[in-house]
């Protein structure tokens, strides 16, 4: 069950870190930013968002559990709990495994794998399939649609989605007879990068090509924005790998993911 949290202190927004990563020309020194890709969105891009202190940021619970630190120090914990509410789940990538002090409880682990797509794909990703499928509606989501969203992403587990989720990027699905059966949009956003997230499709809709159209279109809105897509998936699920090669997404490098939850 998810508690309410307290609203913590706004987090430090960085402009240091920002003016480096907007400023410099090495694309080793940007792309450093994605190995610890919540914290440096926190820092950054969505800094207005940010809730925690110097040594933890969190998005608000109605966004989401996402979480980052700068490391796994004894201080960067305590100041993690004091934005995860007794009871409170939060969730982190890590460059190495989780390794929490006692007072919270690992509730999952293991590697996801972060892709990038640094060329598109040349030809449509659109299969035949899809044009076999009666006039379905494709379209940006708005507020309005988050119920459905919302119910989507129960059933199928793309990751956490929630009341306020929307709020941090663009959303497309698509509709038939006025039911919604897929959607992609943004997550983290950083310098140079936007990451693809909450890519799913109805089970009853699987095999025509949804996931392909709408991912098509998400990477296309980060492009004319002079941004990189980025993307993470549970390193086990290589039909989603596949799928996520085929529209120019290789593997970077794997991080941890930990879902922790205060016990204190």
């Amino acid at each position: 069950m998810w508690m309410k949290h307290p609203k913590p202190s706004v987090g430090p927004h960085a402009s240091s870190i920002y003016d480096s990563a907007s400023s410099n020309s090495d694309p080793n020194a940007i792309a450093g930013l994605l190995d610890n890709p919540i914290w440096n969105a926190l820092r950054t891009e969505h800094s207005a968002l940010a809730l925690g202190n110097r040594l933890a940021l969190r998005y608000p619970a109605e966004i989401g559990p996402l979480s980052g630190m700068p490391d796994q120090s004894t201080a960067s914990y305590e100041a993690l709990r004091t934005i995860a509410s007794p009871g409170g789940v939060v969730a982190l990538f890590f460059e190495d495994p989780p390794s929490p002090p006692p007072g919270w409880m690992l509730l999952r682990d293991g590697l996801v794998d972060q892709m990038i797509c640094l060329e598109p794909a040349t030809k449509d990703p659109t299969p035949a399939a899809v044009q076999s499928v009666p006039a379905p509606e494709f379209r940006r989501l708005t507020p309005a649609d988050v119920p459905a969203m919302i119910e989507l992403a129960e059933l199928t587990e793309p990751g956490p989605f929630h009341q306020r989720t929307i709020e941090l990027g663009a959303f497309w699905g698509i509709f038939h007879s006025g039911r919604l059966l897929g959607m992609a949009g943004q997550r983290l956003q950083l310098p140079r990068y936007i990451e693809v997230s909450a890519v799913c499709t109805h089970p009853e809709a699987r095999g025509r090509g949804y996931a392909r159209t709408l991912m098509a279109s998400v990477v296309a809105d980060i492009r004319s924005r002079g941004k990189t897509p980025i993307l993470h998936v549970i390193a086990s699920n290589s039909s989603a790998i596949s799928v996520y090669k085929t529209l120019g997404f290789t593997r970077r490098r794997s991080l941890h993911l930990a879902v922790l939850r205060n016990e204190v």
